[in-house]
């Protein structure tokens, strides 16, 4: 009489070492030049580092956080900074599921709408910020003309205004980063069976309420991450609104990052920039943490 004996467990095989010389080249520069600055930066933050200083940089704990929880500047340009990320990631989104659903017909010529629709993801922000900066020209601007031809306007500088100066901005940031939205999007979209849309028409089912459950169900993840990511990178914006107001006008739409620059790079205050990046660091990985975790939440349902 034989014993039956357990059948072998599978332990989880270790990583080849040959593995990490093929990761090696895609993890050194990326510790050389995003975690290496990072360290640095926060190093930074607890110093009293400063521009032509003669004197030696002095350690000085969390006093340029104690002192940032004071300066109602950097907390009017972070409110500017949530209002800018929301005002441009919903519309962003809105208004690219609208054309990725266009997009997706089987219309004449949708190769060159396609086509058409990236041109604002392949120009830099720089040239954009340049060239919506010719439309809104107070004078000389296709906007301004457009509202005189219709007899609108005599012509109004949108973006030294006040009151419009931040919508203004708002706008252009929703057109530059619809393509890369409406792509993914797109992408999602094509992923769909297109049985299952057939199957709920035959079941009576309407352009909404196929959209509804059909369609919005297999986008979904594509929508959320693209949403999440949208944001973070909205809120930590710099070149675009650099180059349309500079902050500009009164700090209407000085951004963090903005803010972080001028302290930096106008007055020299290296480590009181550093503590706003830091802070900043933090947000975006709070937005992060919440993100993964509703992801991880989503996949375990």
């Amino acid at each position: 009489m034989t014993l039956a004996t357990a059948p072998p467990r599978n332990r989880p095989r270790r990583p080849d070492r040959g593995v990490w010389f093929l990761v090696l080249p895609a993890l050194i520069p990326i510790l050389l030049l995003s975690v290496g600055p990072l360290l640095y930066g926060i190093g930074l933050s607890f110093t009293d580092s400063q521009s032509g200083r003669i004197q030696p940089t002095r350690w000085i704990g969390l006093q340029n956080f104690s002192d940032l929880l004071h300066d109602s500047l950097f907390w009017d340009s972070f409110r500017i900074g949530l209002v800018w990320a929301v005002g441009v990631t919903v519309p962003q989104f809105l208004l690219a599921l609208g054309l990725a659903l266009l997009l997706n017909q089987p219309l004449r010529m949708r190769w060159l709408a396609r086509a058409l629709a990236i041109v604002p993801w392949a120009m830099p922000e720089v040239v954009v910020g340049i060239m919506w900066r010719l439309v809104y020209h107070p004078d000389a601007g296709v906007l301004n003309e457009t509202l005189r031809q219709l007899h609108l306007g005599n012509g109004t500088d949108w973006l030294a205004g006040l009151s419009t100066a931040l919508p203004a901005v708002i706008v252009v940031g929703i057109w530059a980063g619809m393509p890369t939205t409406t792509v993914s999007l797109l992408a999602g979209l094509q992923n769909v069976p297109r049985e299952l849309h057939e199957a709920a028409a035959v079941d009576g089912a309407g352009a909404w309420r196929r959209f509804r459950t059909v369609t919005w169900p297999a986008i979904r993840p594509v929508a959320l991450a693209m949403t999440a990511l949208n944001f973070i990178w909205n809120f930590n914006s710099f070149a675009l609104v650099y180059v349309l107001t500079n902050g500009g006008p009164g700090g209407r739409t000085r951004l963090p990052m903005l803010f972080a620059y001028e302290e930096a790079f106008r007055y020299g205050q290296f480590g009181y920039a550093a503590a706003m990046g830091c802070v900043m660091v933090a947000v975006v990985s709070v937005l992060l943490a919440v993100y993964l975790a509703g992801r991880l939440k989503g996949e375990d349902q």
